[in-house]
């Protein structure tokens, strides 16, 4: 410490404070190198592990049951599926508002495997889009409703985030009443077609 900062106590000072800064760099570093390590194992682990996918067997669609009708989700709203011969296709909207998303798969049995696209109202360009796919076994639940125990992945993920949903007594699917670039662009029912 120069002499001229003697009698001070400024040179104490600067020590320690010094000190503290060393102490958080050290400290710092050592996070630094721990998450890096960190990133790189779970990298390593997902790779060339390929898409996650479900391991469901098909099993009897509950007698006097179909995929056509419409179901609900608390975050994702109503689902509104048709099915036609082996296929179903299905739209959704949030029940925010936020969202609009269309689905279709195959059908065998009471478990359809789906490739889904979700569109975000009022966004354009990549981040307004996102896709992957899923899948849904049709089941009845302990008070005989019916239900989707659905799961759904990111990209080629098939798994990751999970969708039930109950099916509605007395609603008819109108897949035209979902869609467009806004709320307000959805076709209302008795309005233009």
């Amino acid at each position: 410490m120069p002499k001229y900062f003697e009698g001070f106590g400024i040179g104490d000072r600067v020590a320690t404070m010094t000190s503290v800064r060393l102490r958080a760099l050290v400290v710092a570093l050592a996070g630094s190198v721990a998450l890096s390590v960190a990133g790189t194992a779970l990298m390593a682990c997902d790779a060339g592990g390929g898409p996650k996918t479900s391991n469901v067997k098909p099993g009897e669609m509950p007698e006097g049951q179909t995929w056509t009708g419409v179901y609900y989700h608390p975050v994702f709203g109503y689902l509104h599926i048709v099915e036609t011969d082996t296929s179903v296709v299905g739209r959704w909207k949030r029940a925010d508002q936020s969202r609009w998303g269309e689905m279709s798969g195959t059908k065998q049995g009471n478990v359809v495997h789906f490739t889904w696209k979700e569109h975000t109202y009022g966004m354009v360009g990549p981040s307004a889009e996102r896709h992957g796919r899923g899948v849904f076994i049709y089941k009845m639940n302990s008070d005989s409703q019916p239900i989707l125990d659905g799961t759904y992945g990111n990209d080629d993920d098939e798994v990751g985030g999970e969708w039930p949903n109950v099916k509605q007594a007395r609603m008819q699917p109108d897949l035209k009443s979902i869609g467009g670039t806004s709320p307000e662009d959805v076709v209302r029912p008795g309005g233009l077609q």
